[in-house]
């Protein structure tokens, strides 16, 4: 199979990437066009086999823009063949992205025949094929930067249709409108429960139940959210302090040695992902870090706050304790943006839990290529020698389209399902609780158990309940019990058919 653009230079120049989801092939066609995740090239459109940078200029033009794999390419394309590619052909838009990039990745500069370029700015990712920020301009290339982040680091969001979909609806307003319009009591007692279910559930996809004051200290964190603060080392290890209830394994700083994720297997096999080395952590979190605290105004904030959640997975910058400040992290960047109000919090991780094979396959997407280009050598019990074989580009520029979808998707689910079904339960068990209370005289504690029971139940309170509490409450309280729910949920029913 013979490959053009990206995939060819993935193969031929053994470059460190992350496959691409579109790759392009040469084919028997007469014409390109795109099948299914390839695009298919005629044998005459593609470059020669011996071609760098007619590879990349093809990749450009016809894929788009992917950093990890320019930051590997264009550095071994000598500067008298770009600077003669491009004294050829100085209008060309293409041209003019790759001698950009040339020259960032490189340090060096391009000796053009002229040093005057009159055609318009062009913006190095097209914002029609991609979430982009509002752009910094280069003078001499006459190309705007318009990535999310920087040239050393920056995360591509492609805008494929779902993702445009999702974003259309205007997931975090309609939040907005909900939680304004209930009553406040009803209010503050939804948002009790997505405090407290977004910890509980947090944890759970670590497999952990965390104890009354781990959970205490979470939701508190969870609220620390809405409060105006910049991320920054010490506020990040303050964080992780707060998750991370082993003295011996709170962080006093980001990360000064390696780790990894395991499956559980002894030995290498084992070894499922292994984060940047240290160093290369530290640079990582200072971009990341600066555009959660700077963000492109334009960015829609679902897509910052996915991104900024998942990249700091992937740096991975304390020992422990990074997957749950990676779900904390997607609130704080929503509420910094103002993007939640109300004191809102929105309960995704019971998504996450309830998808998790999603969620991992999401994460394992990026984490399961990344790991073969580290040498992993077993030592003896937990000690191994890790030995990167692989480019920085790998780490500094990656995909997070599926990051965005998904996140986007868990908070569709989050708000429409979740937090709308625990006010409907509300509203319910006040009014059937109301109700009962008005006709019989029955002590709070029991009522409140028993219209919970009812309500878990579908509207029956069972024999076994009934015998339970045979001797402190009269048998016709249960059958009022059914009664009421019944009544109270084909009103609520009837009201919502007349909304549609």
């Amino acid at each position: 199979m013979q490959y053009a653009g990206y995939a060819h230079l993935i193969n031929e120049d053994s470059i460190s990437a992350i496959a691409p989801a579109i790759s392009a092939e040469v084919r028997s066609v007469t014409r390109k066009g795109t099948i299914g995740q390839t695009i298919a090239v005629p044998a005459k459109l593609a470059p020669a086999p011996d071609d760098r940078l007619g590879h990349v200029l093809f990749a450009i033009k016809h894929e788009g823009i992917n950093l990890q794999v320019l930051a590997q390419a264009l550095p071994a394309i000598p500067e008298p063949e770009i600077r003669q590619a491009f004294d050829a052909a100085p209008n060309s838009q293409y041209l003019r992205k790759a001698c950009f990039l040339w020259e960032h990745f490189t340090g060096e500069t391009i000796r053009r025949a002229t040093e005057s370029i009159q055609q318009a700015y062009v913006p190095l990712f097209n914002p029609k094929a991609y979430i982009t920020g509002q752009g910094q301009k280069n003078p001499r290339w006459r190309v705007i930067f318009n990535g999310l982040g920087t040239l050393d680091y920056c995360i591509t969001v492609r805008r494929t249709r779902e993702l445009q979909a999702l974003l259309d609806e205007h997931l975090l307003q309609k939040a907005t409108e909900f939680t304004e319009s209930l009553p406040k009591d009803i209010l503050n007692r939804t948002l009790a429960w997505a405090y407290l279910h977004e910890t509980r559930d947090s944890y759970a996809i670590e497999n952990e139940a965390p104890s009354e004051d781990k959970a205490t200290r979470f939701v508190n964190l969870l609220k620390q959210a809405h409060s105006p603060r910049k991320l920054d080392e010490d506020y990040l290890v303050d964080l992780q302090n707060a998750v991370i209830s082993n003295v011996f394994s709170q962080a006093v700083s980001f990360r000064t040695e390696q780790n990894y994720l395991s499956n559980g297997l002894r030995g290498a096999l084992g070894v499922t992902y292994v984060p940047p080395a240290p160093e290369l952590s530290r640079s990582l979190m200072e971009k990341l870090m600066a555009l959660a605290n700077q963000p492109p105004e334009a960015v829609d904030p679902l897509v910052l706050a996915s991104i900024v959640s998942f990249g700091f997975v992937f740096v991975h910058p304390f020992m422990d304790g990074n997957g749950r400040l990676s779900r904390f992290l997607f609130h704080q960047v929503l509420c910094q943006r103002g993007a939640l109000q109300n004191g809102l919090v929105l309960p995704v991780s019971i998504v996450l839990r309830q998808n998790e094979s999603e969620y991992l396959g999401v994460l394992q997407a990026f984490s399961e290529q990344a790991r073969q280009y580290w040498d992993v050598t077993y030592i003896d019990e937990n000690q191994f020698q890790f030995e990167f074989k692989g480019h920085e580009a790998l780490y500094r520029y990656w995909d997070g389209t599926h990051c965005a979808e998904f996140m986007c998707r868990a908070t569709k689910q989050a708000i429409e399902q979740h937090l709308k079904e625990e006010t409907v339960f509300l509203t319910r068990y006040d009014e059937i609780y109301r109700r009962i209370d008005q006709d019989f005289d029955i002590p709070n504690t029991d009522l409140s158990r028993l219209v919970m029971f009812c309500l878990d139940q579908n509207g029956r309170i069972s024999n076994h309940r009934r015998k339970q509490y045979q001797y402190s409450v009269p048998e016709e309280v249960f059958d009022a019990l059914e009664k009421t729910y019944q009544g109270v949920v084909s009103g609520a029913d009837s009201e919502m058919r007349k909304e549609r």
